[in-house]
């Protein structure tokens, strides 16, 4: 997912209609880990061949729980991320770590939790009451790259797998209707500082 996201900045990019330095990324959940982890030097020299990078990198509840190989050496360009305490499909805590971590090298980096908000805060077509995805998986594991390109389970110490016992199932969604307003408010007011629209 971030090969593919460095791919579509370099064809935004060479539009003739879109300047390069008022590109953002923006994910969610999944979408959101391969936005958090694209701003790491070393995948950008590894992939990003055009060496196009986003003015912003926008996560919505990333999952958090691989310690990859050098990631903290990131972006000078403001990094958000946006998560709800009550999650259990993404759980916060390893964000919460991630996030310790990062302020020790980032220039721009910070964390907007809101309490009693769920995976998928921001989706109105779902419930604003916890509902059960029904055998969606979620991770408690806690997996570090060790060696380069492998991902191992730490408690385990073997590569990781979805049968792996930390691996859980039944997580909750709920829509919140004051965290998406405010999330919203928070996304246009970066894009505006950073897109130099004030």
């Amino acid at each position: 997912m971030i090969v593919d996201l460095y791919r579509s900045l370099n064809v935004l990019a060479s539009h003739p209609r879109v300047d390069p330095s008022r590109i953002a990324v923006m994910g969610f959940s999944r979408g959101a880990q391969a936005t958090l982890y694209s701003s790491l030097r070393r995948f950008q020299k590894l992939w990003d061949a055009e060496g196009i990078e986003p003015a912003a990198y926008i996560a919505l509840y990333p999952p958090c729980i691989t310690t990859y190989i050098d990631d903290t050496n990131v972006s000078d360009h403001p990094i958000r991320m946006f998560h709800g305490v009550s999650d259990d499909y993404v759980e916060i805590g390893p964000c919460r770590s991630y996030l310790g971590r990062l302020r020790t090298t980032a220039k721009d980096v910070k964390m907007v939790e809101y309490p009693d908000t769920w995976h998928a805060f921001d989706y109105p077509l779902v419930p604003p009451t916890p509902t059960v995805v029904q055998n969606g998986q979620t991770t408690h594991c806690v997996l570090k790259e060790e060696p380069v390109g492998v991902i191992i389970n730490t408690d385990t110490r073997e590569p990781f797998s979805y049968n792996d016992r930390c691996v859980g199932r039944n997580p909750h969604i709920a829509y919140s209707a004051s965290s998406t307003q405010t999330t919203e408010t928070a996304v246009k007011d970066l894009l505006r500082t950073v897109f130099k629209l004030n």
